[in-house]
């Protein structure tokens, strides 16, 4: 019979280690369980594991302590650390200390078990120690923004181009900061250049600096956004805006690390980390003849994709709760009520657009209109407002604090139906559900819908 390989899940969660211990013995592992560090502990000083899966938070203890003890008594043994409460700085931290791989619950058992097989068949990995950080500015625990984390901790030490592909609020200077702070030069200078809010004839000059008298107006020397950058960070936000011209002359300073300052003889050798962020398809636009596939290889040594909004909902709740702690602290008001149920079932319900940059925005003007989170009838109203066109707005009755979440989402989804012209395919893209859950819905709250219209 062959061998079978030992496995340790640490929780102190019972239904959470119980799952884990059957999901993993079913795929033929020898599975032990511990229900805290110490009885972890026991087990690890007894006998010896392939791979150790614990939560990142035990009662009496952490799964980053559990490594340091297995670094002395089982270095064999590959971590994979879960948590419910992910940051990015977590998962820098787990990587930089030999953790194998970081998992956010809840998790599929296809998960768990494809970890659990990729950590045996792994080679050894390095570990370093790496102090915690401040509290993280990238928040959320949906698998989609959690894999940025792990992708993030992947890269950051690396030296190679990143490409950050998201849409407009997403957050990409906060990823491309956080590659930065993880990186090999921390200490060294973040420099971000919007490629799209320059002019085409000083892109040159604030890219790779000019020579006194180079051009008119040119009175003194001027050190470009590439040197300021020395053993750093240079972030190139909206990268897809930069001309074709400059497309060249970039693509250049990525093969040789040489930058030509306007109106010099010379160049000059700029170690830099560069990170570049764009809303654009460039892989589209590439094939389309206006970006230079070279130039787009270079940069794209490595692309992470920063999820939308609207496909990561559930983290909505802990991204208010953070936004309100910081502006309470900005605004300088007293605001301690967290988001009610009805505020963020609103908020749920929207589509995000401007994605998590809209989000703050709302909490922000929320705060500001009624002093806090409490209302729902004014986030409701902040989320339905346009200004430009008041017929895209959805009618809102004025039943103040009797507002019902039934009332609201009724409102909701007729007035997406309206905007779609009652396309419900489209209705439910906007809306975040599967057509027939919207079928499932409308029927529950007495929204009349025809099956058989074609909406083609």
């Amino acid at each position: 019979m062959a061998k079978r390989s030992k496995i340790l899940v640490v929780d102190d969660d019972t239904a959470m280690r119980e799952m884990m211990k059957l999901s993993l013995g079913k795929e033929g592992f020898d599975v032990s369980a511990a229900a805290s560090s110490a009885d972890a502990l026991e087990a690890v000083a007894s006998g010896t594991f392939e791979v150790i899966v614990t939560d990142i938070y035990l009662g009496d203890g952490t799964g980053l302590e559990l490594l340091e003890h297995c670094r002395t008594h089982s270095p064999q043994a590959k971590l994979i650390l879960v948590t419910a409460h992910g940051t990015i700085e977590t998962a820098a931290s787990a990587r930089r200390l030999g953790v194998f791989d970081y998992l956010a619950k809840p998790f599929a058992v296809e998960a768990l078990v494809a970890r659990v097989r990729a950590a045996l068949h792994s080679p050894e990995v390095s570990h370093d120690r790496l102090d915690a950080g401040p509290e993280s500015m990238i928040i959320g625990n949906h698998p989609s923004i959690v894999e940025v984390y792990n992708a993030v901790a992947r890269v950051a030490p690396l030296p190679i181009p990143v490409l950050i592909r998201g849409e407009t609020g997403t957050g990409k200077e906060l990823i491309a900061r956080a590659l930065h702070r993880f990186g090999a030069n921390p200490d060294g200078p973040f420099v971000p250049i919007n490629c799209g809010a320059i002019p085409e004839n000083l892109l040159e000059s604030e890219l790779f600096g000019h020579r006194k008298g180079s051009f008119t107006g040119a009175d003194r020397d001027h050190r470009g956004a590439v040197e300021s950058a020395r053993n750093g960070t240079l972030f190139l936000d909206e990268i897809g805006e930069l001309p074709a011209a400059l497309q060249v002359k970039l693509l250049r300073f990525l093969q040789s690390g040489e930058v030509h300052p306007v109106g010099s003889d010379g160049s000059i050798t700029v170690p830099v980390r560069v990170v570049a962020a764009t809303n654009r398809d460039l892989r589209a636009e590439v094939e389309a003849g206006s970006f230079r596939e070279d130039f787009y290889f270079r940069l794209a040594a490595y692309e992470i994709e920063v999820p939308p909004l609207r496909d990561r909902r559930s983290d909505i709740p802990a991204l208010v709760e953070h936004f309100r702690r910081r502006h309470v602290d900005n605004l300088g008001i007293d605001a301690e009520i967290s988001a009610t149920a009805e505020v963020l079932e609103a908020l749920a319900g929207h589509s995000w657009p401007g994605n998590v940059r809209e989000l703050e925005h709302v909490v922000q003007r929320a705060l500001v209109d009624t002093g806090g989170l409490a209302d729902a009838q004014t986030v409701y109203n902040q989320l339905v407002h346009d200004a430009d066109d008041p017929s895209t707005g959805l009618p809102v009755p004025g039943i103040g604090d009797e507002l019902t979440l039934k009332e609201l989402e009724t409102i909701h989804i007729n007035a997406v139906l309206r905007r779609c012209g009652g396309n419900r395919t489209r209705a439910a893209e906007i809306l975040g559900i599967e057509r027939k859950s919207l079928y499932r819905k409308a029927e529950r709250l007495g929204i009349a819908l025809d099956r058989e219209e074609d909406e083609s």
